[in-house]
Parts: C-alpha cells; sequence; structure tokens
C-alpha cells in the first residue's frame, strides 16, 4: 500500500485542542465557552420540557419555573467555583475583580445545582406545583446541559487530567499547562470523560423511567448519584490547582457525601412515597389551584333559599325530624287534653332527646 494511502488512512495519535475560543464580531467578543453554556441551558430546557409535557404539566409553567432556576444557577455556580478557589482571586498579587469575568470559565456544578433547585423551589412555592415533579422531568436535561458545558472547558483549554500517551490524550498549549507539566504534550481528556459518562447518566434515567415509576424525586437522585459516581474518579485525573481535604480534592470528597445523600433520598422517597405525583390536573397543568375544602359543603335548598335553623341549643337533629313527622293535634285536642295530657307528653319527648344525644 503507498505510503501516501496508508498516512490518509491513520488515525490522528491524539485529540487536537482548538486554535481559538474567541471570535470578535466588531468590538464584540464571542466567546466559545459561553456559547456553550447557552447551547447546554437550552438543549436541558429542551429535554425537560419534553418530559414535563409528557406526564401532563403546562410548558408555561415549566418556563416561568425556569425563568427562576436558570439565573440561580448561574449565579450560584460563581458563587461555589469562587469560594472553593478563592486563592485564585484573593491574596497577593490577585485581583478579585477576576472572580467577576465569568467568560474566563470557572462555573461549579454544586453551585449550579444548588442554587438553580433553591430557584425553582420558589417558584414552584409561588406557582403551587410540586418541586420535586419538577426535578424529576428536568433531570437528564441536567446531565445534558453539563455535556454542553464541558466542551466550553474543551474550547478553554482547561480542566484536563495528567499527561498520557494514549491515541486519545488532549494535546495543550505551553501555555495552558500547569506548573511542573511543561515537557508535556498531550494530556487526559478529562472533558470527553465527564460528557461520555454523562450520556450513560441520560440513558440511565430515561430507561429507568420506562423500566420503572420515578416520582417524587427518584429520577432526580438517581441522577445526582450517577454523576457523582464518575464525577469522584474522573475528578481526581484532573491536576489543575484545586483545595485537598485529608489527601484527596475536595470535589471528590463533595462527590462521596451527595452520592450517599442521593441514594438514602432515593430509598426513602421509594419507600414512604411509591408512585408518581400526577400533574395533569391543577396548577401544573396550567389550571387555577382547587379548593382543598369548600365553603359551601352544607346542602342548600334548590330554590337558592338558605335554611334557616330553629334548633334550640341540646337538641339533636333527630328528635326534631321525629317531632314533625308526628301528626299535629287541633287546637280543640289540646285544650281538651289539658294539664294531664301536657304532663304524659313530657316523659316521652325527654326520651326522643336523650336517644338523640347518644347517636
Amino acid at each position: 500500500m503507498p505510503s501516501s494511502l496508508i498516512s490518509a488512512v491513520m488515525v490522528p495519535a491524539s485529540i487536537p485542542s482548538p486554535s481559538q475560543g474567541v471570535w470578535h464580531l466588531g468590538p464584540l467578543p464571542i466567546r466559545a465557552y459561553a456559547l456553550c453554556i447557552l447551547a447546554g441551558i437550552f438543549a436541558g430546557y429542551w429535554l425537560g420540557r419534553r418530559r414535563w409535557v409528557a406526564r401532563g404539566g403546562s410548558p408555561t409553567v415549566l418556563a416561568d419555573i425556569m425563568f427562576w432556576a436558570i439565573p440561580f444557577g448561574l449565579v450560584g455556580s460563581r458563587i461555589y467555583h469562587v469560594i472553593t478557589d478563592a486563592e485564585l482571586y484573593f491574596g497577593a498579587g490577585k485581583s478579585p475583580i477576576d472572580a467577576l469575568k465569568i467568560w474566563n470559565g470557572g462555573l461549579g456544578i454544586w453551585g449550579a445545582i444548588g442554587f438553580g433547585a433553591l430557584g425553582a423551589w420558589i417558584a414552584c412555592r409561588r406557582a403551587k406545583v410540586p418541586f420535586l415533579a419538577v426535578a424529576d422531568a428536568m433531570a437528564p436535561g441536567l446531565a445534558l446541559a453539563q455535556i454542553f458545558g464541558r466542551f466550553g472547558n474543551y474550547f478553554n483549554q482547561e480542566l484536563f487530567g495528567k499527561p498520557t500517551d494514549l491515541p486519545w490524550g488532549l494535546q495543550i498549549d505551553p501555555a495552558h499547562r500547569p506548573e511542573g507539566y511543561a515537557d508535556f504534550a498531550t494530556f487526559h481528556p478529562t472533558f470527553l470523560y465527564e460528557a461520555l459518562w454523562n450520556v450513560g447518566v441520560i440513558a440511565l434515567i430515561i430507561l429507568a423511567g420506562r423500566r420503572f415509576t420515578l416520582g417524587h424525586g427518584r429520577a432526580f437522585f438517581l441522577y445526582v448519584a450517577a454523576y457523582t459516581a464518575g464525577r469522584a474518579w474522573i475528578e481526581n485525573m484532573r491536576i489543575d490547582t484545586v483545595n485537598h481535604f485529608l489527601g484527596l480534592r475536595l470535589n471528590v470528597w463533595t462527590s462521596f457525601v451527595l452520592f450517599v445523600l442521593a441514594v438514602v433520598a432515593f430509598a426513602i422517597s421509594a419507600v414512604k412515597y411509591p408512585g408518581q405525583e400526577d400533574i395533569s390536573t391543577g396548577p401544573a397543568a396550567g389550571q387555577p389551584a382547587e379548593d382543598a375544602e369548600s365553603t359551601d359543603s352544607t346542602d342548600e335548598p334548590e330554590d337558592g333559599t338558605t335554611p334557616v335553623d330553629t334548633t334550640e341549643p341540646g337538641t339533636s337533629s333527630e328528635h326534631d325530624a321525629a317531632t314533625s313527622a308526628a301528626p299535629e293535634r287541633s287546637s280543640e285536642g289540646s285544650a281538651e287534653a289539658g294539664p294531664a295530657a301536657e304532663a304524659t307528653r313530657q316523659p316521652a319527648e325527654s326520651s326522643n332527646g336523650s336517644d338523640g344525644a347518644r347517636d
């Protein structure tokens, strides 16, 4: 086989990094990182919306909830990153204003999920929509959004793993190599590992939802458990500078804790709340909320008049019914009966009254 043909069919020995991550439209910079984040938001919402509508929910209601959740998530993701990597922005020789430059990268998924959930919870409370039903619908969409976000790291040449000579090693420009790694050219593409892992997370949630009834937060808890299981080992491969605790990266510990909490929450939900919430009616479906108890629960005459209650205190309705059913006496009969007849009637009435009280 000619050498030129061999070269044409050879698989590249490594994955090249993008030559640039910023394009300028006049004075306006268009950053690939920002485009990936936006694409992830739209893709995640698209998938979550399909699941929400399939369960009978209103897309307008979900859009209103996401109007709260997305800004909360973006702000929270940056806050988490700045807090856990404060040494990058504060201290001698650092510029605190850099903490606001979100376009340079640095979004923490835990902050995004936590603050995003807070925003969604507030919106659900306002709209009287079950929060966990929203979380279940959006669970695979969150993993899909993370896939797009990781490609933003690819364009920024950040968050890669240890050096490797594997065929899928990622080429990193010298300017982006951490201190001590200047002589290495290719590194583990942890952005790709996590993206592929999240594809599996999406498939797991969707397939599990078809096989089992995932309601009351179980799809969301499954997402957290599945994602953190992969994040723990992928995070351990990375070589970017982060804080460590007891010899492990902080995000590894976070993954361990969240995995345990998610598994426990899943088990509790399965035992205490089997089944799935019905969101095809009520506020989740865009309908007015129904009163739990109608104030007009008493029977009223069909002609619209209001019955007058003439019952004396201490007497029962059964006594009234028995009295009204007795034949009426004429005025003459009553007069003829005199005091003796009245005395005879009183014990009977007293007896009826006591029977009604016992009922």
